[in-house]
């Protein structure tokens, strides 16, 4: 060790200019570990995209993305984005315009008619329609309800289940579809016209009723609700209000000038199958599609509008539900179309009980929504059927008086005349409107 470590210290003491190192002439280096490259290879470094900048979105691939690899809703939002908007193809539009809601082209003996009101028609109370005598085809799909104007009684509105609301003027020379509605987006059930101005409150299964302004084309006024709403109906003595019955069992009044609910009225949660105001406008009856297997309760129940509580709900104790009530215009009952083919009446004070020996029982059901309406003078109750004929009841002795052939499928609704009582209009499960003379 002591002579090693004398050797190094000799060797980095030893001053430059002592004396010359000697040369290593046959030196070689090692050979290197890595061969050295006759034609090198130059490597250049890839250029990066520049990164976005901070309100720049970044691209996203317009790719097909890979199936079974998840994308995390940050990349669907940016794509989604990104995507072009497309064009609604086929759209169609919610308010259309075919022809005049005046009464300027309408046939002169209708048009006489009309304007002799005052006189009520009485040479013509007791006749009662015949034929066939216009056909209104415009639905594509069953038509739920008809009803004519009261104001302008020549025209007539009709709700499909084709989404849409058709205005007629019936007896117009040029062009009978004066109007067509899309505002609702499911199937409309019911219409009725407005007593203000040109109007119509319609409802459907879009869980809306809506006040439409038929020579606008806009919507005055849309009443949303948390059930498909099958039934509106006006009251009698003030046309601010009107009832909405639905898939949950709610009644409500609503108040147009507010646009909000007055009143809630709920016995189960079976849906509202029909609601009809009493004359006096103080009382209401509902129908429902009892679904339990005690039928006799709530099937028909009479409301008092006012407080809010049912008067009755046994009234009608067969086990059958019943798709229609109708009051009569004068006499304190009123009827109830049942699913069993027949047609029962119920008195229309307390304790509102059925007529067990009196029905009318010509036509059918068979569960479809039939409906019925009285006429004019209250001496007739007409009546839609499953075999697609009207029916024509003496109210008093309920005897068959007449039975016309009007569609091929089942005759739905019943709409009398306002003005004219031998004119009638109906509608069938086939998209078909009648209208009769």
């Amino acid at each position: 060790m002591d002579l090693l470590c004398n050797a190094y210290l000799n060797d980095s003491d030893s001053d430059d200019g002592d004396g010359e190192r000697p040369k290593l002439d046959n030196f070689t280096p090692p050979p290197s570990k890595r061969p050295k490259l006759q034609h090198p290879i130059t490597l250049t470094r890839p250029q990066q995209k520049p990164l976005p900048c901070l309100n720049q979105s970044p691209v996203i691939p317009r790719d097909a993305p890979v199936p079974g690899r998840y994308i995390s809703k940050r990349e669907r939002a940016l794509f989604s984005r990104s995507l072009p908007a497309t064009p609604e193809l086929g759209k169609v539009p919610a308010f259309q315009v075919f022809g005049s809601t005046s009464n300027l082209s309408i046939r002169s003996d209708i048009l006489s008619l009309l304007r002799n009101k005052a006189n009520n028609n009485r040479t013509q109370l007791d006749q009662i329609s015949e034929k066939m005598s216009i056909a209104l085809c415009r639905h594509t799909k069953a038509v739920n309800a008809v009803h004519w104007s009261p104001t302008h009684a020549h025209l007539l509105a009709s709700a499909g289940m084709d989404h849409t609301i058709c205005v007629w003027n019936v007896w117009s020379s040029d062009q009978t579809i004066a109007r067509v509605l899309c505002f609702h987006n499911a199937a409309v059930k019911d219409v009725k016209w407005s007593q203000q101005g040109l109007s119509v409150l319609s409802c459907g299964f879009d869980s809306s009723s809506r006040l439409i302004d038929i020579e606008k084309g806009v919507e005055t006024q849309i009443f949303k609700e948390d059930q498909m709403v099958g039934v509106v109906k006006f009251h009698p003595n003030n046309f601010n209000l009107f009832l909405s019955g639905g898939s949950r069992g709610w009644v409500k009044l609503w108040d147009i000038r507010s646009g909000k609910v007055v009143h809630e009225f709920l016995r189960g949660h079976d849906p509202i199958l029909d609601v009809e105001f009493t004359n006096n406008g103080k009382q209401f009856i509902s129908s429902c599609d009892v679904s339990r297997s005690n039928v006799s309760e709530n099937s028909i129940i009479v409301w008092d509008v006012s407080r809010q509580v049912p008067l009755s709900n046994q009234v009608y104790v067969e086990a059958y539900t019943c798709p229609c009530v109708r009051c009569h215009p004068f006499d304190p009952h009123f009827v109830a179309q049942s699913n069993g083919n027949y047609i029962a009446i119920f008195s229309s004070s307390p304790p509102y009980k059925l007529n067990k020996y009196k029905r009318y029982e010509s036509h059918g059901v068979s569960g479809f929504p039939i409906k019925c309406s009285f006429s004019l003078d209250g001496e007739k109750l007409v009546t839609g059927s499953s075999d697609g004929s009207v029916y024509f009841y003496d109210y008093k002795s309920s005897e068959l008086v007449r039975k016309i052939k009007a569609h091929e499928q089942a005759c739905v609704d019943i709409a009398v005349h306002p003005i004219i009582p031998n004119v009638i209009a109906s509608c069938s499960w086939n998209g078909e409107v009648s209208v009769f003379e």
